[in-house]
Formats: structure tokens, C-alpha cells, sequence
């Protein structure tokens, strides 16, 4: 079931530096699939514009993966993404191959969906979930239970600041309390106190049993 992930930068045209800003994501993006490199099967990278692509192993490592980059991206910059679900195929080109098929398209309707809903009811909307209407109904229920997920993650990432993202990073991926301290130059219990008051709790164990599942 190949799974595909879109994304672009939101208020690109806002930002002091856009090129710096292009420099951050892709250092983040590159970050991030060094932690978790078996969840990429077809590097992230950005296409035109301000858009990025790329494939992934499953829905679960999609989930992991769209969290960390948004905890690790750096203060003022923040990403929408679209997943979708479907078939993929390559069709060839002078420029490269051209990446299409079902699962983009249920990730473009995916990326667009994001956009109306932090444009209207959720601000904090960052992340969508599509899947192909040729799925099977036990994918669209999947889909179902994904999304609620991702609008209550999308709030609690979204409200965290820098320092308690940069933390919560961190416990995703296995570094202890003390050593979060001696990054950040705080006390142990600063750091505990940094999480506890952000939630953090339940994105860490959320993201443990996703990571589990692929």
C-alpha cells in the first residue's frame, strides 16, 4: 500500500528569509530521515516552488515522520502536509521520471483539505490524510481514526513552544531527561516541568506505538 507525503511551507511569502527558511527544512527533513531511515522509501526532497514530496513505508511512518519534522523544525517555520493513500506509478520524462497515480492525488486533495480547515474552523490544522476511493473500506476506516488523531496532535504541537518542540524531539527519540537538560542549560526538573505543561506525554507514548507498527 504505497503512501506518499506533500507538503509545503506555510506563509512562505511572509517569511524574512525565505531562503533561509528553505535551508532549515531541508536540514530538518535530512535530520529527521537520519533518526528514522526506515521510514523513507523515496527520499523527501522539494520539487517546485515551495513544495516537497517523497514516499513512505507505511501510514504509521508517515504519522512518526510528518511529527518529528514539525517538533524539529526551528521557531517560525512551519510546514502543511498531505498524506495520501493509493497507487503509485512513474511516468517518464525528458526532465526525470514523474511521480503520479492515485496516492498523489488523494495527497494533493489531502494538502488542499488541511488548508480550508486551518483557513476556517482549526488554525492549528497542519496535516491531512487521503486515501484513493479504490481502497478497501478497512482503509478509509483507517483513515478515519488517522485523521481525528492528527486535528488533536496538529493542536498540541501547533500551541508548544520552541524549547518544549525542541524537548519533545528529543523524547521521541530515546534521549534521557538529563541530557535534554544539559542541551537546554536548564535543571532536570525544568525539563520535566517544560513537558509536562506542553503535553507532551501523550505525543511521546503516541509516537512510540506508531514507531512500533512498522
Amino acid at each position: 500500500m504505497p503512501v506518499v507525503l506533500t507538503a509545503d511551507i506555510v506563509g512562505s511569502r511572509r517569511l524574512p528569509d525565505r531562503a533561509g527558511a528553505q535551508r532549515a527544512i531541508e536540514d530538518t527533513i535530512a535530520r529527521v530521515s537520519a533518526e528514522i531511515p526506515d521510514a523513507v522509501t523515496a527520499p523527501i526532497a522539494t520539487t517546485t516552488g515551495d513544495e516537497l514530496q517523497g514516499e513512505l513505508v507505511s501510514v504509521e511512518a508517515a504519522l512518526s515522520f510528518t511529527l518529528l519534522v514539525r517538533l524539529a523544525l526551528p521557531e517560525g517555520i512551519d510546514l502543511r502536509f498531505g498524506i495520501g493513500v493509493g497507487d503509485t506509478v512513474r511516468v517518464p520524462s525528458a526532465g526525470g521520471d514523474i511521480a503520479e497515480g492515485s496516492a498523489w492525488w488523494a495527497a494533493r486533495e489531502a494538502i488542499d483539505a488541511v488548508d480550508a480547515r486551518a483557513r476556517r474552523a482549526v488554525p492549528s490544522a497542519r496535516t491531512a490524510i487521503a486515501a484513493a476511493p479504490s481502497e478497501p473500506p478497512s482503509v478509509h476506516g483507517m483513515i478515519r481514526m488517522a485523521s481525528a488523531y492528527l486535528l488533536a496532535r496538529d493542536e498540541v504541537v501547533t500551541t508548544m513552544s520552541d524549547r518544549a518542540r525542541r524537548l519533545t524531539f528529543g523524547r521521541c527519540v530515546g534521549r534521557t531527561q538529563r541530557e535534554l537538560a544539559g542541551e537546554e542549560s536548564i535543571t532536570q526538573s525544568a525539563v520535566s516541568q517544560a513537558l509536562a505543561a506542553a503535553g507532551s506525554a501523550s505525543l511521546v507514548e503516541g509516537y512510540r506505538r506508531l514507531r512500533a507498527g512498522w
